[in-house]
């Protein structure tokens, strides 16, 4: 028996909707941070026989900042699925019955606002890090360990608290604005880590010229309206000192532990104390003293100690005293020009030149903040009595 001159080739077969419902579960929403299959985000999604795919994605809003994100990543799934030979990715809007059920999918039932670090299942580890006065690099502190953190895969936010003198955003390269849902900001992500600050609200470098009020009422909005998510660690950028921010960061979030930074110098040392001795009369714990500016390397092998020695251990111990408790110096941080210019290009030194003394320094510090147990005072633990 002769064989046939050619066969003709087996068509494709189309992807099951199985399949496509599968890779669209892997598009995480952008500023959301979860599937948008779970966030309602899916209208529709379907192949023709030739294999060509089209999806209706719903954003929150017409001008979402992320759109041409969403149709990228949606695209570069939908495409790993055999049989897929191309695909259409249409962008709609929620309507507002579609964005209240988004409200109250991250909100719970009735979408209702709170803060959510203060509820009693929050797992979530509040750090307000303060400072005597400015320049000590608190802000760079924060925005390395927020980053360092993320990093090791938890999920963590910053709130920069500092409404006179923001600089978060700048560090962390952040120039998009926050998302708005109704009543609900959905706060922009830089290295996976969420953040909210004033200066997002702000045009150009204007001042911000707020008295207690209005900054207590700016820290309220920031924690009740902006949605953050399940967040493993949330860090709080205070301004130096002990003034209105401070005593509404006690009233707003009882459960904040501070985190003090100072220099190496005794002076200094003396100032911050003022800012950590707060915890007492509020009756928040104090997680530990970050020296910064401890020393530079130089390039005999020595450390020349410009500002200084034994002001963050000092500190530790007078504050020790102070909440009748151990607080420890969490580690010392050399002074690097890495770190500085990090800052300035909005890429912290931890990811930007991991391999510095001061990365290093920074890396151990979280490591030491993540291994900190988070305590079950308060919490129900969900035992019934027979």
């Amino acid at each position: 028996m002769s064989s046939p001159a050619h066969e003709e080739a087996p068509s494709p077969q189309a992807p099951g909707q199985e399949a496509l419902d599968a890779a669209l579960a892997t598009v995480i929403d952008p500023e959301l941070r979860r599937p948008i299959t779970e966030l309602g985000m899916l209208e529709s999604v379907s192949a023709d026989a030739s294999g060509t795919v089209r999806v209706a994605v719903l954003l929150t809003i017409a001008g979402c900042p992320l759109r041409d994100t969403i149709t990228a990543d949606a695209t570069a799934a939908l495409s790993r699925v055999p049989g897929v030979t191309g695909v259409e990715v249409e962008l709609k809007v929620m309507d507002q019955a579609q964005r209240d059920a988004l409200k109250e999918r991250l909100r719970g039932p009735g979408g209702q606002r709170g803060i959510p670090f203060n509820q009693p299942g929050s797992l979530t580890k509040v750090y307000a890090v303060a400072s005597g006065k400015g320049g000590v690099g608190k802000s760079s502190v924060t925005v390395n360990l927020a980053c360092a953190l993320a990093e090791r895969g938890l999920r963590v936010g910053i709130v920069d608290a500092d409404v006179h003198g923001f600089s978060v955003p700048a560090l962390m390269g952040i120039t998009q604005p926050p998302t708005r849902v109704d009543d609900m900001i959905l706060p922009p992500v830089a290295y996976g880590v969420k953040v909210i600050s004033i200066g997002m609200f702000v045009e150009g470098n204007k001042p911000v010229a707020w008295r207690g009020p209005m900054l207590h009422r700016a820290l309220e909005q920031f924690l009740t309206d902006v949605y953050f998510g399940d967040l493993d660690v949330l860090f709080l950028d205070l301004p130096p000192g002990t003034g209105d921010i401070a005593i509404s960061v006690a009233q707003l979030l009882p459960g904040a532990e501070i985190l003090v930074v100072t220099t190496p110098q005794a002076a200094a040392a003396e100032v911050a104390e003022r800012a950590g001795t707060i915890a007492a009369q509020t009756g928040q714990k104090v997680a530990g003293v970050v020296e910064n500016m401890s020393f530079l390397d130089m390039p005999d092998g020595g450390r020349m100690e410009l500002f200084g020695s034994g002001g963050g251990e000092l500190l530790a111990k007078r504050l020790g005293a102070v909440v009748e408790g151990d607080v420890p110096l969490l580690g010392q941080i050399p002074l690097d020009i890495r770190l500085r210019e990090g800052g300035d290009a909005g890429r912290p030194v931890v990811l930007a030149a991991p391999e510095t003394a001061s990365a290093q320094a920074l890396q151990d510090i979280a490591g030491r903040i993540q291994a900190r147990p988070r305590g079950l005072a308060g919490m129900p633990l969900g035992i019934q009595p027979r």
